[in-house]
């Protein structure tokens, strides 16, 4: 069954937006932090972000700060990731998951890519 569901990537300048959306399991997204993850080709799956249960709790790695901002609905089983001010380096696919994530829950993610 469906668990996770991203979308809202694409292409986009350097210093350009986006905005993520990840529509969650209501089984998993009403009892977990959740988080949004990376890839990018050659290189393993990263943590970018992530949000507790109640909408507090938000950690970000160092490389985002500032520019990135994850929220989360309650009501609507989503969580979302701002991105702004993005950098080429920012391109890879992302994921979201609960946090931490659980191999059974990874979607197709979403391709996110930043030209120069």
């Amino acid at each position: 069954q469906v668990r996770m569901v991203e979308s809202g990537g694409g292409l986009v300048q350097a210093g350009g937006s986006l905005r993520l959306s990840c529509a969650a399991s209501r089984s998993i997204f009403s009892s977990n932090a959740m988080g949004w993850y990376r890839q990018a080709p050659g290189k393993l799956r990263e943590l970018v972000a992530r949000i507790g249960v109640g909408g507090d709790n938000r950690i970000y790695r160092d490389s985002v700060k500032g520019r990135f901002t994850i929220s989360r609905d309650n009501a609507k089983n989503t969580v979302y990731l701002q991105m702004s001010s993005l950098k080429p380096e920012d391109t890879a696919v992302y994921y979201c998951n609960r946090f931490p994530s659980s191999n059974d829950y990874w979607g197709q993610g979403t391709q996110v890519t930043v030209s120069s």
